[in-house]
């Protein structure tokens, strides 16, 4: 199936061939002519399959670009994944030729600089729901105009720390607005959250079960504790990635990392919750920018993260949910791209190991580093 039977415009069409995309994915086909219909819709698809797409071509498809007023608003946890949606709006409409506008609203800049560019009425209004909430009680955003709400990463947008928010922000635009949900992994939980908010949303699903993807190669290597530091620097060092990240769940670690792997001659840097603002904008920056060659980070700081080309992700800090596994994998191989997952694990981790492999029905194999040289090996764990 093309993107004509899907029913969107020659324009669009043409718009998305100048970005190499020429196929609709399975959540695209699914998702985009219920959007279009003014449907409420909960998508769950997995990481890489082409979520954003989904909900921002119906938008596209459906915007009277005659009223220059705000139509639509996508919710998102992060100004990285912000950042995400901005650009691939901001592409879209340049190549296509539909002249929507759009903007980025989160805290921790200046207000005011956000209130200018509200002022010249974009009809895509992507942010955080701190500084939504707080623009929409001082109403520079028009709430009665917004006509769809998309709320992506929906299962960390519906968790206790930020349902209310956006409960606040739903309950501030008219009743028959448009609710759009998007995020890797729906729990039951999550879609019972969901159903509270928007009106009897129908669930789309791309697959029945948990899937990473295929292109994606997937190993483990055993190290004590105390090594898998040093560990990290010699697989840096001999597989040489162009862009990679690092998992690691403490501060203080992220930290005594970083400063062993500079010492060593290797371009890294760190994020992590204990970061200012700052330090955490620019570090990010330069890893997108292809200065900056690995990136270790903690599973919170790096929500939200959308970077292309990323080559490898290595897990030091090893999840007990799998799912955590699942949404750090599908950071790297995304679209056509070959990626590649490695965890450096203790003897008392390998059950985890052995529990991804049994969760998603993949082949994790084992790697041996001996006199400067990889080796693999199908252990049966």
């Amino acid at each position: 199936m093309g993107f004509e039977a899907l029913g969107l415009n020659e324009n669009i069409i043409k718009g998305l061939a100048l970005q190499g995309v020429n196929k609709p994915t399975d959540v695209q086909v699914q998702s985009i002519p219920k959007i279009t219909q003014n449907k409420d819709v909960v998508i769950q698809s997995e990481t890489g399959s082409g979520k954003t797409l989904a909900y921002l071509l119906p938008v596209f498809e459906r915007q009277d670009l005659s009223q220059r007023v705000m139509q639509v608003i996508v919710i998102v946890p992060t100004r990285e994944l912000a950042m995400q949606v901005y650009h691939q709006v901001e592409t879209l409409s340049r190549n296509s030729g539909i002249a929507l506008r759009s903007c980025i609203i989160f805290g921790g800049v200046n207000i005011k600089s956000q209130i200018e560019k509200l002022r010249e009425k974009p009809q895509i209004v992507i942010g955080t729901t701190g500084r939504l909430l707080e623009l929409i009680k001082l109403k520079k955003i028009t709430a009665h105009t917004i006509k769809t709400i998309v709320i992506d990463e929906a299962d960390r947008m519906l968790d206790i720390d930020n349902i209310e928010d956006v409960k606040a922000i739903v309950k501030a635009v008219m009743r028959d607005t448009q609710i759009v949900m998007a995020s890797a992994s729906i729990s039951d939980k999550t879609f019972k959250m969901a159903a509270e908010i928007a009106k009897k949303p129908e669930l789309i699903k791309t697959t029945k079960t948990l899937k990473i993807p295929d292109n994606i190669s997937h190993m483990f290597i055993v190290a004590d504790q105390r090594d898998k530091i040093e560990t990290l620097r010699k697989l840096v060092y001999l597989l040489k990635p162009g862009r990679a990240i690092a998992f690691i769940n403490s501060a203080y670690e992220t930290e005594t990392a970083t400063t062993k792997l500079k010492y060593h001659g290797i371009s890294a840097e760190c994020i992590h919750g204990g970061n200012s603002k700052e330090h955490h904008r620019n570090t990010l920056a330069e890893f997108a920018n292809g200065k900056l060659k690995l990136l270790i980070a903690s599973d919170i700081a790096a929500r939200g993260l959308h970077i292309e080309n990323i080559e490898i992700i290595f897990s030091l800090s090893i999840p007990e949910d799998p799912l955590i596994y699942l949404h750090r994998a599908g950071r790297t191989g995304r679209g056509e791209s070959k990626g590649m997952s490695i965890s450096v694990v203790a003897k008392r981790e390998l059950p985890l190991i052995k529990k991804y492999q049994n969760t998603f029905d993949i082949n994790i194999m084992q790697m041996h580093m001996r006199n400067g040289e990889i080796t693999l090996s199908n252990r049966s764990i």
